[in-house]
């Protein structure tokens, strides 16, 4: 299916795959964590995505128990689209995030790798997977004495033509938790928190991404929901959506009185929304390969896709954003 719209592409690092600026957060779609959720309405946000331009689609393992993953295996194979995936290796110990204490073999052991690999290879009917990226990481890794196994495996299954790219999913409280293995060389993507609040990765991270030449893909452009311009403080989620711990206490009001400062100085004039006004601020970092917005809906792909319109903020803007950086952790 052709794209009907000019929506660009960017090089994802070094490995030759080129991604669309919007690409599809898959995890919504998984029927986990996030309240009631229609497969319906799922393949039709999914085909909407496709039709206007989208080729990346993020998805893991995790995600409804490979219920993502085999949705979007669905729709690309019946639409004959052309898509780069990038999928992820959840930890065996099913922690999150990674503790610099846990042992590698405890949440990433060789065959617990070949064992997700094989099963995302069926679960998204490929033969080859584009990225496939540690869900959770440490630095602290690079020194486990079965490192050079787990490697070996990622590197055994790449020679097999299993995979192409491997990444790490940056854990969600400390951006700098991979800069040694994006400074070795080892990974060719990096997936991470980036947003008008969490502006963390732009001190270190991004510039060592742009000097190894390793893709990034940024996750939570809307914190969650935060920056969509939709919450209240009155706003309730249902118990089985993460988000009613997430935004739980007087995190909402605190979120609310944030997102209103933001959206009264970038809406209308960069802006038509603060939810597109956050997808253009991520864009306008140069390091960034894509950004992966979460879509259940064709309304909300159509909304996403229409802020990657090549107006991005200039450097000027992004130094007096700076002073909305709210830096907090509210996963844990």
């Amino acid at each position: 299916m052709a794209s009907t719209t000019g929506l660009a592409r960017r090089p994802f690092g070094r490995t030759g795959l080129e991604v669309s600026e919007v690409g599809f957060g898959g995890w919504g779609i998984g029927k986990s964590m996030w309240g009631h959720t229609d497969d319906a309405s799922s393949i039709k946000a999914l085909r909407r995505a496709i039709e206007l331009g989208v080729t990346y689609f993020d998805t893991a393992a995790v995600y409804g128990h490979g219920h993502s993953e085999r949705l979007i295996a669905r729709v690309i194979q019946e639409t004959g689209a052309a898509a780069v995936i990038g999928t992820k290796v959840p930890p065996q110990n099913m922690e999150w995030p990674a503790h610099v204490r846990t042992r590698l073999g405890h949440a990433f052991s060789p065959e617990w790798v070949r064992f997700c690999v094989e099963r995302s290879l069926r679960n998204l009917r490929r033969d080859s997977l584009d990225l496939v990226m540690f869900h959770v990481w440490t630095d602290a890794w690079l020194k486990d004495p079965m490192w050079a196994e787990t490697l070996g495996a990622f590197q055994t299954l790449r020679d097999a033509g299993k995979l192409r790219s491997v990444g790490v999913s940056i854990n969600s409280d400390n951006p700098d938790s991979a800069l040694d293995v994006v400074r070795s060389g080892i990974a060719d993507g990096v997936q991470v928190i980036l947003n008008l609040f969490d502006q963390r990765p732009l001190t270190r991270l991004f510039p060592l991404c742009l000097e190894k030449g390793v893709g990034v893909v940024v996750r939570c452009p809307f914190d969650e929901g935060g920056l969509t311009g939709t919450l209240t403080p009155d706003t309730r989620f249902a118990p089985e959506d993460f988000r009613s711990y997430y935004f739980g206490g007087s995190r909402l009001e605190e979120t609310c009185r944030r997102a209103s400062a933001l959206e009264e100085r970038l809406v209308p004039r960069h802006a038509e929304t603060l939810a597109q006004a956050a997808i253009k601020y991520c864009l306008s970092v140069p390091a960034v390969s894509t950004v992966i917005p979460g879509m259940r809906t064709a309304s909300h792909v159509e909304l996403n896709v229409a802020a990657a319109d090549g107006r991005y903020f200039d450097p000027a803007l992004l130094d007096e954003l700076k002073s909305h950086a709210w830096v907090r952790d509210f996963y844990k």
